[in-house]
């Protein structure tokens, strides 16, 4: 539904092609949705990927269709609200979570939208051949003024972290959530494969908050992963890739026994060696969590896996309760996202912005953003 107010909106009408900023119908919230003024939206590193060779790269990942709105992590204001819609206001800061599901199947009815049939991420790419419809319920990503969601999808954004910290809270859940998956806490020591990284540094900053008191983390740039020792020295150990052995590293930093727990955070062109150099870091009875994105196929010995007790997990994502959970780490001073160095883009700059985040220089510390 929509109103005769318009608004602007980065589209991209072909896979290859360059966004276009264009004026389009505002959207009207349906009954269960609000609608948000958008604030400030991340730009994903591998955006550029999707939309650059999304179908031949992934084609069990259908895109939304052209012309398609991107943008996955949003934050904004609340400006209306569905006619249906409790204990949200015009005026709301939030943090729109862009898992969407069908809300009705048995998962998503036992509080499991991750596993829904339907599961896709508005403004970015779906699961399936279902994911299209979800997409033309929810055809807004954050790449424009405004867009509407699912009240569901919302945190609320503490009034002491900014918008544009806000959106950079998509890679931190999904590291949050593949530690809660090992239990990671205080006793425990956790070895983060590719710490340097987007998803690394995410993850590191999601243990500290978590409590954890060992962290090991590997890369291959020196200088950035001394930025993240740096985050909390008493309680980071790194290691470079050319300095040898990761899983011989991890069991002389344990007395011999191995890591309670290991989380791949490695990019798209990752050797399967550094994939498995942190998995057999895994002490007996630990468990491995992968939230990377390493594509050859990893040969993995499952009867290692079997007669030592270790569980093999993959985590895809977050649910909004854990976003509201990294909201309240952050405002009580546990999750330091002021460690981002921040480069924000007009709508009109939405290609040098995605240009822009392909620039390593700072590594997982990095923080691009659309401003609309």
């Amino acid at each position: 539904m929509t109103t005769n107010q318009m608004m602007r909106v980065a589209r991209l009408h072909e896979v290859g092609g360059t966004m276009r900023v264009e004026e389009i119908a505002r959207p009207a919230p349906r009954d269960h949705d609000v609608l948000v003024r958008v604030r400030a939206c991340g730009v994903v590193p591998n955006l550029r990927n999707i939309i650059t060779h999304g179908p031949s790269w992934y084609p069990n990942r259908p895109l939304p269709p052209f012309p398609a709105i991107f943008g996955l992590d949003v934050t904004g204001e609340i400006v209306e609200i569905g006619s249906k819609v409790r204990d949200v206001n015009i005026g709301d800061r939030v943090y729109v979570n862009p898992g969407r599901s069908c809300g009705t199947c048995r998962h998503c009815r036992r509080g499991d939208p991750l596993s829904c049939a339907w599961y896709t991420f508005a403004g970015y790419f779906g699961f399936s051949n279902k994911s299209l419809e979800i997409f033309e319920q929810y055809p807004y990503g954050g790449f424009g003024e405004f867009m509407t969601a699912p009240a569901t999808a919302l945190a609320k954004l503490p009034d002491d972290i900014s918008f544009e910290q806000g959106a950079r809270i998509g890679y931190i859940g999904t590291a949050y959530s593949a530690l809660k998956k090992c239990h990671a806490d205080a006793p425990s020591t956790v070895l983060i494969n590719g710490a340097s990284g987007t998803l690394g540094v995410s993850c590191v900053l999601s243990a500290l908050a978590l409590g954890v008191n060992r962290i090991l983390g590997t890369g291959r740039n020196r200088s950035l992963l001394e930025r993240v020792k740096a985050l909390a020295p008493d309680r980071i150990e790194i290691f470079t890739l050319d300095q040898g052995s990761v899983t011989e590293w991890a069991k002389r930093e344990t007395g011999g026994e191995g890591v309670d727990s290991a989380i791949d955070c490695l990019g798209p062109g990752a050797l399967q060696e550094t994939f498995l150099e942190g998995f057999y870091s895994v002490r007996r009875g630990g468990t491995f969590v992968n939230i990377g994105a390493t594509r050859s196929k990893v040969p993995i010995e499952v009867h290692h896996l079997m007669s030592s007790n270790i569980s093999f997990v993959s985590s895809l994502w977050f649910t909004t309760r854990e976003a509201q959970e990294l909201f309240a780490f952050a405002h009580a001073g546990l999750l330091d996202m002021s460690v981002f160095a921040t480069r924000s883009y007009p709508l009109e700059s939405i290609d040098d912005a995605i240009e822009g985040s392909q620039d390593r220089t700072n590594g997982g510390f990095s923080n691009f953003v659309v401003c609309p």
